[in-house]
């Protein structure tokens, strides 16, 4: 059984799909919106292709309307691109988003996975590194072979006390440097932390034609591009660690190369469902990507 993990699209449909994984069960990790120009095609994506989903923190916001004041930063992006993608996304389009599981607990071939966007602790909201040290009491008692998270938009796979935490990246606004979709794939014993070059250009286009602030405008194109034009942004102080924003200033994260066979993985199975357990949604069967819309 081939795993395909996907999370952070934030409306970069181009970027999604350049995503031509072979799979047989996707998971997706939170973020289908905000920041980026074609929010709507993202969560119908969503909505035909991924087996397991759970909500991110800006699907959360975009499905509450939330409103976002920022003066700089990704905070800023998500004020500036917010009212665009409330009023691109349909009612049904924001109840799927609404409706999603903060985490799920999904069995694949005997493999217990738990999905949440950030951490086990804090589901939407808090950023976690590539660090033993920080994901070790955040493990404890759960008693599941894979953790798989987003948010970061940083890919790394850690193995910690027996347990795999998997992040794949982000598909649509990579923070790394490298401008390329990230993906994840887990196939039998295997994870590969992947990357597929899009028409940056043809987002670009599409966020200059959008109804976006012109400094929005410029910064997302900027970090569509990736490399030194996202440096720029961090040494303005836009996109650092420092405020929350989740950008490691020195551009790279361990395990961030496409490609690479990391470690461990899944084995062939079904995948097993159903229940819910203290607001985790514990999964039994596999359901059509339909089935979840």
């Amino acid at each position: 059984m081939r795993v395909l993990l996907v999370a952070d699209v934030h409306g970069n449909r181009a970027a999604l799909e350049a995503v031509r994984e072979p799979h047989d069960v996707c998971l997706f990790l939170g973020d289908l919106v905000d920041y980026g120009p074609e929010p709507a095609a993202c969560v119908e994506w969503a909505r035909e292709h991924a087996h397991y989903a759970v909500r991110g923190n800006h699907d959360h916001g975009v499905a509450q309307n939330v409103v976002v004041d920022g003066v700089g930063g990704f905070r800023f992006l998500t004020a500036a691109t917010r009212p665009h993608t409330v009023a691109a996304l349909t009612p049904a389009q924001r109840r799927y988003l609404a409706e999603l599981p903060t985490s799920q607990l999904v069995t694949l071939g005997g493999k217990r996975f738990l999905l949440v966007h950030a951490t086990p602790r804090d589901p939407m909201d808090e950023y976690a590194a590539a660090d033993p040290a920080f994901w070790t009491p955040r493990l404890a008692g759960l008693h599941v072979d894979y953790v798989c998270v987003g948010h970061t938009h940083q890919p790394y796979t850690l193995k910690v006390n027996g347990t795999t935490v998997i992040n794949p990246g982000s598909v649509g606004l990579p923070r790394d440097g490298d401008p390329r979709a990230g993906y994840a794939v887990i196939d039998g014993d295997e994870v590969q932390l992947k990357r597929v070059e899009y028409p940056v250009d043809e987002t670009v286009r599409a966020v200059q034609a959008a109804d976006f602030d012109p400094t929005a405008k410029q910064m997302l194109s900027d970090l569509y591009r990736g490399g030194p034009f996202l440096a720029r942004w961090v040494k303005n102080g836009h996109a650092g660690t420092k405020n929350g924003n989740g950008v490691h200033t020195n551009g790279e994260v361990s395990g961030s190369r496409g490609g690479e066979v990391v470690k461990n993985g899944a084995e062939n199975g079904t995948t097993l469902n159903g229940t819910t357990q203290n607001g985790t949604t514990v999964a039994h069967e596999l359901p059509s990507p339909a089935a979840q819309a």
